[in-house]
């Protein structure tokens, strides 16, 4: 089978791509695949590295005001489709997977107007501008959370979860802990801002560091290598307590998750996955600067089920972070219970679920 991806500009769209042809790869050995990304995009230097053979189209993505630029993004688009068209000829394409950002738009409809079967790939609760174009189009569309559901066409919709999630299972916990400095016996809240730290998230914890010193938890704080030099030197005047272990970036993360009690994170899609996977109750603190504020719905969803709890970014200090983490580590009950939610939310063999919908696809035509 002849599969090509399409995603880029975040990891979000582009880790689940590349979970997913991880995956397929375990079960289907004579699968052949072909990326179409951006050169700009991050894709360019993720993929590659995977050794997934690669190729790029120039595309640029809408402005949300009427700008001249977006007769130019026009232009673009149908040259965009006619060089999509040419690269899924030459490849022989048998499918086609859009798992995001705007490079996916004019690819995924060459796909849909040249008769090969398509899937989108929604990892957030509210959709993006371009796969809500392409939902006219395309075949399937797969979601992870099903409030994504109410913006799509019921009948060919699917719940599917994020191929992300399969990834994170099976990890050594204890393994994980130690590795950062951590006592694997004892409760562990981790603090992280995303892969670049988050600078309102930072400042909030250097204010209660000295308080946090005190508490019978421990706490693995990410800050993001951006951020690192400027907190170590905060650290160095206010001291570092005994409990908490202070790191720029954890290259092992799906591991050092596996053996924490609690998240303090943003609400990215990726990190929900990761996080209901595994069972892991989170404080969710989403990031404002983000289109259509997905992040505050996609935290709000797992809200509503019990399995995180949600402070906003305009609400976020140093002694409301620490009170929330401690009304949930220091509660047995709550804990259980808020450990109980994100497992049900938790869609484990998001992968093979995605795999099977493109062997469907593939069968039918």
């Amino acid at each position: 089978m002849k599969i090509v991806v399409s995603g880029g500009g975040t990891g979000g769209h582009i880790y689940p791509a590349l979970a997913l042809i991880r995956e397929i790869k375990k079960q289907q050995k004579d699968c052949t695949f072909l990326y179409i990304g951006t050169q700009q995009g991050l894709e360019s230097k993720l993929v590659p590295r995977e050794n997934i053979p690669f190729k790029s189209i120039h595309i640029t993505g809408f402005k949300r005001k009427l700008s001249f630029e977006n007769i130019k993004t026009i232009v673009r688009f149908l040259k965009g489709v006619q060089e999509s068209k040419k690269i899924l000829k030459e490849f022989g394409a048998d499918v086609v997977i859009g798992t995001g950002g705007y490079v996916c738009g004019p690819v995924v409809y060459a796909a849909a107007k040249l008769g090969i079967p398509t899937i989108i790939h929604e990892q957030n609760s509210v959709p993006g501008l371009t796969n809500k174009f392409l939902s006219k189009y395309v075949d399937k569309i797969a979601v992870c959370f099903e409030e994504a559901k109410n913006y799509f066409p019921k009948e060919k919709t699917i719940l599917t979860g994020n191929p992300r999630a399969s990834e994170v299972l099976n990890q050594d916990g204890e393994k994980g802990l130690r590795s950062v400095g951590l006592d694997p016996h004892r409760a562990a809240v981790l603090i992280v801002g995303g892969s670049r730290g988050a600078r309102p998230i930072n400042e909030a914890v250097l204010k209660v560091m000295s308080e946090l010193g005190e508490k019978p938890y421990q706490v693995l704080y990410v800050t993001g290598d951006v951020h690192y030099e400027k907190v170590s030197e905060e650290i160095r005047l206010i001291g570092n307590p005994s409990n908490v272990v202070i790191k720029p970036f954890v290259h092992n993360m799906p591991e050092v998750l596996a053996g924490v009690d609690l998240t303090v994170a943003r609400a990215g899609a990726t990190t929900l996955a990761e996080l209901t996977a595994l069972g892991i109750p989170s404080i969710l603190i989403p990031s404002p600067y983000v289109t259509n504020n997905h992040q505050e719905k996609n935290a709000r969803a797992l809200v509503s089920h019990g399995a995180a709890e949600i402070l906003l970014e305009k609400d976020l200090s140093g002694k409301s972070l620490v009170s929330m983490i401690d009304s949930i580590l220091l509660d047995n009950e709550k804990l259980h219970s808020m450990k109980t939610a994100a497992k049900k939310q938790g869609i484990q063999d998001a992968a093979d679920r995605l795999f099977h919908l493109i062997k469907e696809l593939t069968k039918k035509n």
